[in-house]
């Protein structure tokens, strides 16, 4: 004779644990990378021409506006505003047209509902930039975050390339939906490495030309670097990167 079922047999089983591993660091990493990059405009699935990408990438007329003209109105009236007497110019003035500048393409943004990130993220730099040179009162500390950000994305480049996880590798591994497999095939891995030692190098050569302008003052010299080392040296080295990561994925390649 069957006894009665014990209290609470009735009640449904629990469900079983999930078995799915949670994503590594470097899936969330690649991740990361592999969305800011396709937000950029370079996604290697795409069959995009390059001169199109690299367009993409630096953000059009309007990117490259937002990128160059803070920077170029800073130095061209700190340069006009000079006293050689103070050895200094107007800092309030330059560095107020420069901010003023980069909330008006923030405001426009917002205005027409285009993405406002770049823009934001600019006009964050640049106000925090104009106050720490307003609090030192040196019209060179203007360009301390650019250094910083220099140092951070160039020793980041370097330091994964040297332990074999370049950073390009895992932006480019998410987007074309193979994980961290390329790091099992050694021409992506070497194509990969050098990618990443190249925008490490960027950054590095960027440091070494503005770094002595900086603690030598001249903020007419390190602005106008600052403008020269930027978009027009980015521009070729991410059509470099474009035309190489397309290459490996092509399908003679494969």
């Amino acid at each position: 004779m069957t006894g009665a079922p014990p209290a609470g047999s009735d009640r449904e089983p629990d469900p079983a644990p999930s078995l799915t591993p949670p994503p590594s660091a470097s899936a969330l990493v690649g991740a990361a990378l592999g969305e800011a990059a396709k937000r950029a405009g370079l996604d290697p699935a795409e069959d995009a021409p390059t001169g199109h990408v690299v367009w993409r990438a630096m953000g059009g007329w309007r990117g490259i506006l937002e990128s160059v003209l803070p920077s170029l109105v800073f130095v061209v009236v700190f340069t006009v505003t000079y006293d050689r007497t103070t050895q200094t110019g107007n800092l309030w003035l330059s560095l107020g047209l420069s901010v003023g500048l980069a909330a008006v393409f923030t405001i426009i943004r917002l205005v027409t509902k285009s993405p406002p990130a770049a823009a934001i993220g600019g006009l964050v730099a640049t106000a925090g930039a104009a106050a720490l040179a307003l609090f030192t009162g040196r019209g060179q500390d203007n360009f301390v975050f650019g250094f910083v950000t220099n140092a951070v994305y160039g020793t980041a480049l370097l330091v994964s390339a040297l332990i074999g996880w370049s950073l390009i590798g895992l932006a480019v591994g998410f987007l074309m939906s193979e994980g961290t497999r390329w790091r099992a095939d050694k021409r992506k891995r070497r194509v990969f490495f050098w990618l990443a030692i190249s925008w490490a190098g960027l950054f590095a050569f960027r440091l070494a030309v503005q770094l002595p302008l900086y603690f030598s003052g001249d903020v007419t010299a390190l602005g106008t670097l600052k403008l020269i080392m930027g978009l027009p040296l980015f521009a070729p080295l991410v059509a470099v990167t474009w035309l190489a990561v397309r290459a490996l994925y092509s399908p003679s390649a494969r």
